[in-house]
C-alpha cells in the first residue's frame, strides 16, 4: 500500500509532509521517534507543519505511538494499515531499537466486573540479535 492509497482510505486531504511521514514509517525496518522521522524526510517543512501533520496521523490511526518510558516514544504504523494484529513490542537497551514481534500476540485478559478495556500494551525490554553479536 502507498501512502497515497492510506489518505484516501481514511479520507484525509494529501499533504506532501503527510505523505512522507507515512513513507518513512512505512520504509522503516523498526519503530522510529519523532526526530528520526523528521530527519529522514526528503521535505523540509517547519516544526508547525510537521507536528498537526503528525497529530493528525496519530489521531486517524495511521501511526501509533509505543511508550518506552517517559523520555523515549518511538512510533510505527498502525495494526488498521498494516492488518496485523495486536502483538508485543522489543525495545533493546543497547542500541535504543522498537521492533514490533508480529509472532506474539498480546494475551486478552479476563477484567473484573464493571472494568472496561480500552488498549493493551505490552512492551518486553532486553538486547536485540544484532546487538548480542
Amino acid at each position: 500500500m502507498k501512502a497515497v492509497e492510506v489518505l484516501n482510505h481514511h479520507h484525509l486531504k494529501r499533504t506532501s509532509c503527510r505523505e512522507g511521514i507515512i513513507e518513512v514509517v512505512m520504509n522503516a525496518k523498526q519503530a522510529l521517534s519523532e526526530n528520526e522521522i523528521r530527519e529522514r524526510l526528503s521535505g523540509k517543512y517547519d516544526r508547525t507543519t510537521f507536528y498537526r501533520s503528525f497529530k493528525t496521523l496519530e489521531e486517524h490511526k495511521i501511526i501509533h505511538k509505543i511508550v518506552v518510558d517517559n523520555q523515549l516514544v518511538k512510533y510505527a504504523l498502525d495494526n488498521s494499515v498494516t492488518h496485523k494484529d495486536e502483538h508485543v513490542h522489543f525495545y533493546c537497551i543497547k542500541c535504543n531499537s522498537v521492533k514490533c514481534m508480529d509472532n506474539i500476540p498480546i494475551k486478552k485478559y479476563q477484567l473484573p466486573h464493571g472494568y472496561s478495556e480500552i488498549g493493551i500494551e505490552v512492551l518486553i525490554k532486553g538486547i536485540c540479535e544484532n546487538c548480542k553479536k
